[in-house]
């Protein structure tokens, strides 16, 4: 009997999550495919080859092309992973590809304080996500850094940070694709 019953409850467990996540997942795949509709139709330079998961929109990839030094000389794949609850909670964006820069990481991880919890607005749409990331890559916060030591090189030696940044873009970023 307990079996049972246990059973049940799980069964009404499942049921209830799925009847309370199903719209949420809707809702971000309606706003999802809009926003992608509109990207693709801007024609922006900067985040190009725009792919989505075939089976799950909420998982995107693409690639960034920076326009300034030292990061103009490649290009840089990222992934973006939207969860269930967007556009209440932010994206999480990862770089792939390689970057010698003082608010991302070894793991591709990003300080963006557009897609922090705290500074999180709902009506925030991808396109200003990435705007916002192409900015920081072209002018890197180094007192908001995920990587201290080229932060601090950043601060006291530009010259040497932008060559190291120049050298690490031309032996890891992805070849830049013809305009």
């Amino acid at each position: 009997m307990r079996r049972r019953r246990a059973e049940t409850d799980s069964i009404t467990l499942s049921l209830t999550l799925l009847l309370f996540i199903s719209p949420l997942i809707m809702a971000a795949t309606k706003r999802l495919a809009k926003e992608l509709d509109e990207i693709r139709k801007s024609g922006q330079k900067v985040f190009r080859e725009v792919q989505v998961n075939e089976t799950n929109i909420l998982k995107w990839s693409g690639l960034i092309v920076p326009d300034n030094p030292p990061y103009n000389k490649g290009a840089f794949r990222i992934n973006i992973e939207f969860m269930a609850e967007y556009p209440f909670k932010p994206p999480k964006i990862v770089f792939l590809t390689k970057i010698y820069h003082p608010n991302i990481d070894e793991k591709g991880q990003v300080c963006l304080p557009i897609i922090s919890p705290e500074n999180w607005k709902p009506a925030t749409k991808t396109d200003q996500v990435i705007q916002a990331l192409v900015a920081l890559v072209h002018d890197p916060e180094p007192e908001h850094p995920l990587r201290g030591e080229i932060a601090e090189e950043y601060t006291r030696d530009k010259k040497l940070f932008l060559k190291k940044a120049e050298d690490f873009t031309l032996k890891f970023a992805e070849k830049r694709p013809a305009d």
